[in-house]
C-alpha cells in the first residue's frame, strides 16, 4: 500500500489540514507530465505523447533514461483495473521490439528542430548516447487516484513474476489560488527494480541491480572539495538540476562508493538523510550546529547560487565506513564511472574490487 499523504497550512502557528481532490480530468495530468516529465521523474527524457502502436493503441506517453531503458507511462482515467492492466502489459509487448530507429523517428516526429541525438545528449549531458537503446523497459501506471484492485494486480505482477510495473498517483491540493500535486509510488523505485531483475531477468546485457549500491561521481571544484566531504559526512552535486537530481534516488540505508573523477574511488558510505539544498545542510563543530555554509570549509564557493534551486549545490548525509584521501584513490582498469552525480551501481567487477581493497563486505 501507498503511504498517504498530508498537507497542512499553518496560520499563525495553528495547523490546517489542506484537503485533497481528484484533479479535474486525467487529460489534464498527461498535460503537466508533458510539460515537465521530471515531475514523474527527473532521470526521464520525454520522447512522445500519444504514441500510435502497430496493434492499434496509442502509449499516453513514452519516455527513456540517461541508459537509454524506456518507460510506458500509461494514465487510467476510467478504465477497470483489469483493462489498464490488460492495455499496459499489451503496449509493453510493443515496446520491447523498438528498434533504435523507432525511437528516434517518434521523437523526431513530435519534436520539430532538435534531433534525437542533441536533445539526449543536452538532456543527460553526455557526448556519447548508450551503444543500444531499449535494452529494457518499465511500466507505470499513472492516476488521481489508484483503487485497491489496481494495486493489487501491480503488486502481484512485480513480486511474483518479476513483471517491471509500478503505479504513482498524485493528490491534488488547492489553496486559494496555489495548486500543489503531492507524488505517491505503489512500490519503491529502486525496490521495483531489483524485484523484476532478481525475479525474471531479462535478455538485457545490463547487469542486475542489488537493490542497494549507488555510485556518486564527486567533481572537486570551487563548490566541492572530497575533504570536506570526507570531514563532515555527505556527498552534494549542483551546477544545474541534471546534476543535483539523482541525488534524490538516495535513500537512507543505501551505499554509496564516491568516485573523484580522473582519480579513482576515495570512500564507501551509507546514506543517513535525504538530499537537502546546501544552505539547509548543518554540521556539528566544537558541540554546536551549524550551517555547512558558517563552518569552515575547503570549497571556497560552496555557497554559490544556494538561494536559487536550479543551480544550487544539494547534499545527502553519509555515514562513512572508510574514505582515503584522493592521493590515495582506489582505481583499475575496468572499473565503473559515470557522468552521472549518482546512479545504480550495478557492476559486479567494480564492486567485488572495492570490497577486496577497502576491506568491506561485497
Amino acid at each position: 500500500m501507498p503511504v498517504e499523504v498530508g498537507v497542512w497550512r499553518v496560520n499563525n502557528g495553528e495547523p490546517e489540514r489542506l484537503r485533497f481532490t481528484s484533479i479535474e480530468a486525467e487529460s489534464r495530468l498527461e498535460d503537466i507530465l508533458k510539460s515537465d516529465i521530471g515531475i514523474l521523474d527527473p532521470t526521464l527524457m520525454l520522447i512522445g505523447s500519444q504514441v500510435q502502436t502497430d496493434h492499434g493503441g496509442r502509449i499516453d506517453l513514452l519516455a527513456i533514461d540517461g541508459d537509454g531503458d524506456v518507460t510506458v507511462i500509461e494514465l487510467k482515467r476510467n478504465m477497470t483495473p483489469r483493462e489498464v492492466a490488460a492495455q499496459v502489459l499489451d503496449y509493453a509487448s510493443w515496446v520491447q521490439g523498438l528498434t533504435y530507429e523507432r525511437i528516434t523517428d517518434i521523437y523526431t516526429e513530435q519534436h520539430s528542430g532538435k534531433p534525437f541525438e542533441q536533445a539526449f545528449s543536452e538532456q543527460f549531458d553526455t557526448e556519447e548516447l548508450p551503444e543500444r537503446l531499449n535494452e529494457s523497459h518499465r511500466l507505470l501506471i499513472v492516476a488521481s487516484e489508484l483503487d485497491s484492485s489496481t494495486e493489487r494486480i501491480i503488486d502481484y505482477l512485480s513480486t511474483n513474476y518479476g513483471v517491471p510495473i509500478n503505479g504513482v498517483f498524485f493528490r491534488y491540493f488547492k489553496d486559494g489560488e496555489s495548486e500543489y500535486l503531492a507524488r505517491t509510488w505503489l512500490i519503491d523505485p529502486n525496490q521495483a527494480e531489483s524485484q523484476a531483475s532478481l525475479v525474471a531477468p531479462t535478455k538485457s546485457s545490463k547487469e542486475p541491480w542489488n537493490g542497494r549500491d549507488f555510485y556518486v561521481s564527486l567533481g572537486e571544484d570551487h563548490r566541492r572539495n572530497w575533504e570536506d566531504c570526507r570531514s563532515y559526512g555527505f556527498v552534494s552535486a549542483g551546477g544545474g538540476r541534471w546534476y543535483s537530481a539523482t541525488l534524490g534516488n538516495l535513500f537512507p540505508g543505501a551505499r554509496v562508493s564516491v568516485n573523484v573523477p580522473g582519480k579513482g574511488y576515495v570512500g564507501i558510505g551509507t546514506v543517513i538523510e535525504e538530499v537537502v539544498p546546501i544552505r539547509d545542510f548543518t554540521v556539528e563543530v566544537d558541540g554546536k550546529i551549524l550551517s555547512i555554509l558558517e563552518a569552515p570549509h575547503r570549497a571556497d564557493q560552496m555557497g554559490e547560487d544556494a538561494d536559487d534551486p536550479n543551480l544550487s549545490e544539494y547534499a545527502v548525509r553519509v555515514e562513512w565506513e572508510t574514505t582515503v584521501p584522493v592521493g590515495d584513490a582506489v582505481w583499475e582498469k575496468g572499473m565503473f564511472a559515470s557522468q552521472h552525480s549518482a546512479c545504480k551501481l550495478r557492476n559486479r567487477f567494480t564492486l567485488d574490487r572495492l570490497a577486496e581493497r577497502f576491506k568491506i563486505n561485497g
